[in-house]
């Protein structure tokens, strides 16, 4: 099938980039003619590049060349994407006809989303395709005891097969149509990505991985304490973190995966700094917030990785476990278990329609 993909796949953000990417590889390994809806927006654009260079706000930036650099590596990989002819995010009526579409995975259905919230078209409207699924989408931050409002509500009952990734959005979707949606792994995890080469060196001895902004005081002694420990020098990659050893704030996508595979351990704060610590295999600590709260317990209880989420008063003995050793063998047992079952799914949601027919 002639299959697009509609998510936020031009976002400066290393979990944005890769979840399409592997949607669209996983798609494609199926058979299908799967490409990404390359839907363009000057507003969203300038909103994106500006948070780009200033990402870590309320803090100072005084790193806008390094991270005009980062910008540039993102620019080049999104080339490299499978990507249909681009059409005004507002006119969804000029995008490419399709057999069906696919929204996810990413904050798609995030309605408070600083630039994309609210646009209909994340909700199936407007787009020119008669078979409209949605395959680990999330509500991000929302909360489930506020339920979404009727006319979104409406437009989900459109789509023929929904499966989320986390139980919040699980939830959402349950109590907006009447019925539970599967629940999947992030494309990450469902189809994990090979980095391809990555431009800047490594350090030449053991690190751990800094992946994120805005820690707590504690979590980052409590990080910095272990890793002296240990001998292992902090390498800060896309964000300026200060108490790190080595700021890597030009990293692209594929400089970050690069990163992660060869660390000894990650310390983080981002949804898909787990991600790529759980497809590695790598120890990691990950410091919940309020933004990230939702999609960062879902994970952990998904997987059976609740150790590794950490409080900022979490004993060192804590941080030590979780950084030091390695994951639990039951972890990558049950992700091996999600992704058959996520295979499986979309499988089915994909076939549907053509056995009906």
């Amino acid at each position: 099938m002639k299959i697009g993909i509609l998510t936020f796949h031009r976002c400066i953000n290393y979990g944005s980039y890769w979840q399409a990417r592997c949607l669209a590889e996983g798609l494609r390994s199926r058979g299908h003619d799967a490409f990404l809806l390359d839907h363009a927006s000057r507003r969203v654009d300038i909103a994106e590049w500006r948070c780009a260079l200033r990402p870590t706000l309320p803090a100072p930036a005084p790193d806008r060349a390094r991270y005009r650099t980062k910008i540039r590596r993102f620019f080049r990989a999104f080339e490299s994407l499978p990507l249909s002819p681009r059409f005004p995010l507002e006119r969804p009526a000029r995008m490419p006809r399709c057999d069906a579409v696919v929204v996810g995975s990413d904050e798609v259905w995030n309605l408070s989303h600083p630039w994309y919230g609210g646009y209909p078209l994340f909700y199936g409207e407007g787009l020119r395709t008669p078979r409209l699924l949605a395959h680990a989408a999330s509500f991000g931050s929302l909360d489930p005891r506020a339920g979404l409002a009727p006319h979104w509500a409406q437009k989900l009952r459109a789509f023929e097969a929904i499966s989320v990734r986390d139980q919040t959005s699980q939830a959402v979707v349950a109590e907006a149509i009447g019925r539970e949606p599967e629940l999947v792994l992030d494309p990450c995890l469902q189809f994990p990505p090979e980095p391809g080469a990555a431009d800047g060196e490594l350090p030449g001895r053991p690190y751990a991985v800094v992946y994120g902004h805005g820690f707590s005081d504690g979590f980052a002694a409590n990080a910095k304490r272990w890793a002296r420990r240990r001998g292992l020098l902090l390498l800060s990659v896309g964000y300026r973190n200060d108490w790190a050893d080595r700021q890597w704030l030009e990293a692209g996508p594929h400089e970050f995966a690069h990163a992660i595979a060869h660390a000894q351990a990650v310390a983080t704060n981002f949804f898909h700094g787990c991600v790529f610590a759980l497809r590695h295999r790598k120890p990691f600590a990950c410091e919940s917030s309020w933004y990230r709260g939702n999609k960062l317990r879902c994970l952990m209880d998904t997987v059976g990785a609740q150790r590794h989420l950490l409080g900022e008063d979490a004993p060192a003995s804590a941080y030590a476990a979780a950084l030091g050793e390695p994951l639990d063998d039951a972890v990558p047992a049950r992700i091996e278990t999600l992704r058959h079952a996520s295979d499986r799914h979309l499988d089915r949601a994909l076939a549907a329609r053509r056995m009906s027919a």
